[in-house]
Formats: C-alpha cells, sequence, structure tokens
C-alpha cells in the first residue's frame, strides 16, 4: 500500500515527520483530501485543521496557515505554528481569544486591528480542533 510521507516544518525547525495513508488540509481553495500518487501540488494554507490517518490513527491539528507542496508521495507543510489536538491548552486559547476580543472592542487608535483578527481567528481555531 502506498503512503505519504509527510514532513512539518515550522520556523523552529522540523516539528513532526510522519508517513500517512490520507493527509486533509485546508487551502486558499478548500478543503482537499491529499491520497497517495496525488497529481503534484502547491498551496496556500489557511488558518485551519490539518489532519492525517497516521499508522491507522486519526490525528488532527490546529495549523496557522503556512505552504503545502506534495510531490511523489512526499508532503512538506511549511508553517509559523501547529498543534496536535492533544497538546492544546484551552486555558491558554481562551485567554487569546478573549485578548484578542478586548483589542477588537477598544477604540484605542494604536491597536492593530488586522493582527487582532488572526490573532481571534488562530484562538477560535485552536478551541475548534480541541472539540470546545
Amino acid at each position: 500500500m502506498s503512503v505519504i510521507h509527510c514532513r512539518i516544518i515550522t520556523p523552529h525547525g522540523v516539528y513532526k515527520e510522519t508517513d500517512a495513508s490520507i493527509i486533509n488540509i485546508e487551502s486558499e481553495a478548500g478543503q482537499q483530501g491529499i491520497l497517495p500518487n496525488h497529481m503534484p501540488l502547491v498551496t496556500m494554507l489557511k488558518i485551519g485543521q490539518l489532519s492525517m490517518d497516521e499508522s491507522g490513527k486519526r490525528e488532527e491539528y490546529a495549523i496557522s496557515g503556512g505552504l503545502f507542496y506534495f510531490r511523489g508521495n512526499k508532503a512538506e507543510i511549511l508553517t509559523d505554528a501547529i498543534e496536535n489536538k492533544n497538546e492544546i491548552d484551552v486555558d491558554r486559547a481562551t485567554s487569546a481569544k478573549e485578548r484578542a476580543e478586548r483589542r477588537l472592542s477598544s477604540t484605542d487608535p494604536n491597536i492593530d486591528i488586522i493582527r487582532a483578527q488572526v490573532a481571534l481567528e488562530r484562538a477560535l481555531n485552536r478551541l475548534k480542533v480541541k472539540g470546545r
């Protein structure tokens, strides 16, 4: 049976290297399932959920966007941040969500609205992946 060799890379180095029978991504073009022998693909990833079947076990991750590259049953994912569902700290994600909401509702002209919106989206994604 063919598998996809997947390498996930962050600014801190290789986060994970594994073999998967399917990789589900949320790209700018929508949700996509990548199976072995898929045609070559390069796409931007949105803040969202990444899931893979690794050794018969479904693993779910919160990803902060990035780049997905696939060719010859090898996938590389470049991202600023990724967390396995089991690594997500609900209290920390909830605090980040509340902090971003406060910034967005603030009348302070020095608040970077776009940065606050992205922070809110990331926090909500982490809570969604965790199932909260």
